[in-house]
């Protein structure tokens, strides 16, 4: 099997400064030689997510709302990647300004596109084990955000009932609860 090719990219549109949208139509040729000219490809930063384990065994989640999500959402840590930041130093940064938490033990769990056909970014996703409390949050999120830690039983409970919202917070979850069983 041949990947798709690039033949060109025109972009059409540029939210702000670029920084979190840009919407392009790329030219792309198929593996049988059709070629396709106005492929809309959506741009977005590169961002990671991780499922932290505290020292006791307890989870950090948030309960908060997001813009895009009806109602109430389970969240985990997590941002986008700065401009030339490696996702290990940026997942660590995003735990402790989110929640005060810093961890020693680091599992990458994948790096996954977001949206297979339209990209959006990639998605880096973490396990950090036995993080501890090291200073107060200092987090710029716009939403309100409750911080809980949770046992390994509610997470689970939590992801089967549905309450992580956002497909790559579910995903992530339920890849730490795997790596944990193994």
């Amino acid at each position: 099997m041949q990947p798709w090719q690039t033949l060109a990219r025109r972009r059409v549109l540029q939210a702000d400064d670029g920084r979190f949208l840009s919407v392009e139509y790329h030219t792309v040729e198929l593996p049988d030689g059709r070629v396709i000219e106005e492929w809309p490809w959506i741009d977005t930063p590169s961002f990671v997510n991780v499922v932290a384990e505290t020292e006791e065994g307890r989870f950090l989640c948030f309960r908060q709302g997001k813009y895009a999500v009806e109602g109430i959402s389970l969240a985990i840590p997590g941002g986008y990647l700065e401009p030339d930041e490696e996702p290990l130093a940026a997942v660590q940064r995003e735990l402790l300004e989110e929640t005060g938490y810093a961890a020693d033990e680091w599992t990458f769990l994948g790096r996954y596109v977001v949206d297979g056909n339209r990209g959006n970014g990639y998605a880096h996703l973490y396990l950090a084990r036995a993080a501890r409390y090291i200073q107060p949050i200092d987090a710029d999120d716009l939403e309100e955000q409750e911080l809980l830690l949770l046992t390994r039983a509610e997470l689970g409970a939590a992801l089967a009932a549905g309450e992580f919202k956002v497909l790559p917070w579910a995903a992530n979850v339920a890849l730490a609860l795997t790596r944990l069983e193994v």
